[in-house]
C-alpha cells in the first residue's frame, strides 16, 4: 500500500502501527512527534494508531538549541514540554532568597518542593512558594519522606488539592539510613495515583526491571538514583542507567547523588532527558556557582550526547595523515 510520509511516497506492505513504521524507519519513537492525517498524536497512541492506504503521515523531531535557527532541544513529559533539562529541589538552602538566587542561576524550569503539614503554631513564618515564581517555575510536589504506599498516597492528594499539581515526583523510602526506595510500595502508589488521573514521577533504583514495571504501572517518567541521596557519590552503576535508557519508552531523569558537574554531564552523555538534584547545588561552598556549573554542564552532557562520541580504542590512532611525513635520510 502506498502512503505519504513527510510529503513524498513511501510504500509499505500493509497496514502497520505507527510504533511499527517508526520502528521500520530506525527512529525513536520517544524523540520525535508525529502527525497523522494533520491530527499532532499523543506519543501514547502510537502503539494504537494504524497506519492504512493513502495515509498522511509527518515525523519530525527536535535539533540541539543555540545553534543557527534550529528549534530548541526540547523534553516533553505527559502535556508538558520544557527547554531546561536540569530539574532542582528547593531544600537545605541557607536562606529562601539565596535559594532563589540558584533557582535562577541554573535556569532550571522545574522544581521540587516538599509537602509538609502547616506550622500551626507559627503563622507568622515565611512559606517556602512567597520566594518562588509560579509563574516562571513548574512546582512538583514530592512525597519525600514517605515510607509507606499509603503515606505517599495521602500527601500526593493533599497536594494536589492545595492547588499545586496532579503532577507528583513519588517516593516511598524503605530504608532510613540510605534512603534507597521501597520498590514494592512505589509500585503500588504509582498505579493507584495514575488510577486517580495523577501524572507520576517516581525515585526508584537503578535497576531495569524495576523501570519497566514502573512505567507498565502508567509512569510519565522514570528517575532511576545515581547514588543514595545527598552522598554526592555520582552514578555508581553506569551500564544500568545506559540500560534503562536503551529500553525506556517514558523520559529518563536520573535523580540522586550527583555530586558535582562531572556527574551531570555523565549522565547526560549516557542519553538520559535529565538530571535532578538538591544537595549537590544546595549544599556547594558556593551554591550560586555550582548552580550555574550544573546547567552548564546538563547542557554540554547533552549535547556531546547528540553529537556522538568517538568508539573506545585499546591503541592509538593518529590524528594527522602519514603520508609526505619527513624522515631522515638513510
Amino acid at each position: 500500500m502506498r502512503i505519504t510520509l513527510n510529503g513524498d511516497p513511501y510504500e509499505l506492505a500493509g497496514p502497520v502501527t505507527i510504533d511499527e513504521l517508526l520502528a521500520k524507519l530506525g527512529i525513536d519513537g520517544r524523540r520525535v512527534a508525529v502527525e497523522y492525517n494533520l491530527v499532532v498524536l499523543k506519543r501514547a497512541a502510537f502503539d494504537q494508531t494504524i497506519v492504512r492506504e493513502g495515509d498522511e503521515i509527518e515525523v519530525v523531531n527536535f535539533v540541539g538549541g543555540g545553534r543557527g535557527g534550529g528549534m530548541q532541544d526540547l523534553v516533553t513529559i505527559a502535556d508538558k514540554t520544557f527547554s531546561s533539562r536540569l530539574f532542582v529541589g528547593t531544600g537545605k538552602y541557607a536562606s529562601f532568597p539565596l535559594m532563589a538566587q540558584a533557582l535562577e542561576a541554573s535556569g532550571a524550569q522545574v522544581v521540587t518542593v516538599a509537602v509538609r503539614r502547616v506550622n500551626i503554631s507559627d503563622r507568622n513564618k515565611e512559606s517556602l512558594l512567597d520566594h518562588i515564581d509560579t509563574a516562571k517555575y513548574f512546582i512538583l510536589p514530592n512525597t519525600a519522606g514517605c515510607y509507606t504506599a499509603a503515606d505517599a498516597i495521602r500527601t500526593a492528594r493533599l497536594a494536589r488539592e492545595a492547588g499545586l499539581s496532579n503532577w507528583v515526583k513519588l517516593e516511598v523510602i524503605g530504608d532510613e539510613r540510605t534512603l534507597f526506595p521501597d520498590n514494592e510500595g512505589l509500585l503500588e502508589a504509582t498505579r493507584t495515583l495514575v488510577a486517580e488521573g495523577f501524572v507520576v514521577l517516581p525515585y526508584t533504583n537503578d535497576d531495569p526491571i524495576t523501570c519497566r514495571k514502573l512505567e507498565d504501572a502508567g509512569a510519565a517518567a522514570v528517575m532511576p538514583l545515581a547514588a543514595p541521596i545527598g552522598s554526592g557519590l555520582g552514578i555508581q552503576n553506569v551500564n544500568n542507567i545506559r540500560i534503562i535508557r536503551e529500553f525506556s519508552r517514558v523520559p529518563v531523569i536520573v535523580d540522586a547523588g550527583v555530586g558535582t558537574a562531572s556527574d551531570a554531564a555523565l549522565a547526560m552523555e549516557l542519553g538520559v532527558d535529565g538530571v535532578l538534584m538538591n544537595t549537590a547545588i544546595a549544599g556547594a561552598q558556593q551554591p550560586l556557582a555550582m548552580a550555574e556549573a550544573m546547567k552548564l554542564a546538563v547542557q554540554a552532557g547533552r549535547l556531546a550526547f547528540l553529537a556522538g562520541r568517538i568508539p573506545r580504542k585499546m591503541y592509538a590512532t593518529a590524528s594527522s595523515p602519514v603520508e609526505g611525513v619527513v624522515t631522515a635520510r638513510t
